[in-house]
């Protein structure tokens, strides 16, 4: 039997475990996926060793940027966004050969851009250190073309702070995507720090939170007429790319 597994740590609930567990059942694909709760990517080298018959992993939070070292091989994405999420398992006569891909910026894009109207030329990230945020610029930038500018609690090179948020600003940079976990459950009553009032219908509010299903942050910006979008779609499309690149798609 084959065996998928995801990395991180910690992991709690697992939207990909249950979603590859019911694709296997409905499908008849004779696989199982288990969740890797390793504290240090230096465990991964356990997780190959106990588990022969792995043949693909997801890494979520920490190991995004931190499983790289332990790779042979990069898709271009991934080289470029610095962050991996997927990782393909090659048996070779050599040994094991692990390739590293982002779905992330796959999911984002064809999750975000039926949304987009010609007026969204500008788009805030909201916690811009992480993998995903990195995916989420590469996705805007250099798949979308559209101008970016990251948001932190900390001044930085090249980012603004929430302080730094008018909304005089906001009339220029129309979409807002949230990367932080602000307002995921159990924090359901947080949301980043904006000048709400001053979105309205021209705005687009994306968060890669997915539960609670509307995140403080969507809401505030629905009630200003805004169009908003959660992070399950883009969950789902990231799964099916995993499956892809573990079957072989580059």
């Amino acid at each position: 039997m084959d065996k998928y597994g995801l990395l991180g740590y910690p992991l709690g609930h697992s939207f990909s475990r249950g979603y590859f567990t019911e694709k296997f059942q409905k499908e008849g694909i004779d696989a199982q996926y288990l969740n890797f709760e390793i504290p240090s990517i230096t465990e991964i080298e356990s997780v190959l060793k106990e588990n022969p018959e792995l043949r693909g992993l997801n890494v979520t939070i920490p190991h995004k940027q931190q499983v790289i070292p332990f790779l042979q091989e990069l898709s271009d994405e991934a080289r470029a966004i610095g962050a991996v999420n997927v990782v393909r398992v090659t048996h070779t006569p050599n040994g094991i050969h692990l390739k590293g891909f982002n779905s992330d910026v796959i999911g984002f894009c064809r999750s975000i851009q039926p949304l987009l109207e010609p007026h969204h030329r500008k788009a805030l990230i909201l916690g811009c250190t992480g993998g995903a945020s990195k995916a989420i610029r590469y996705g805007l930038e250099t798949k979308l073309g559209l101008q970016v500018l990251g948001v932190s609690r900390k001044p930085a090179e090249g980012t603004i702070t929430y302080q730094d948020i008018t909304p005089e600003l906001l009339q220029e940079y129309t979409i807002i995507v949230n990367c932080t976990p602000s307002g995921m459950f159990p924090h359901v009553d947080e949301c980043p720090t904006l000048p709400y009032e001053a979105l309205d219908s021209r705005h687009l509010l994306f968060d890669l939170i997915y539960n609670p299903e509307q995140t403080l942050f969507l809401k505030k910006g629905e009630e200003q007429g805004a169009k908003t979008k959660n992070g399950l779609e883009m969950l789902i499309l990231q799964a099916i790319a995993s499956w892809e690149f573990w079957n072989g798609a580059e």
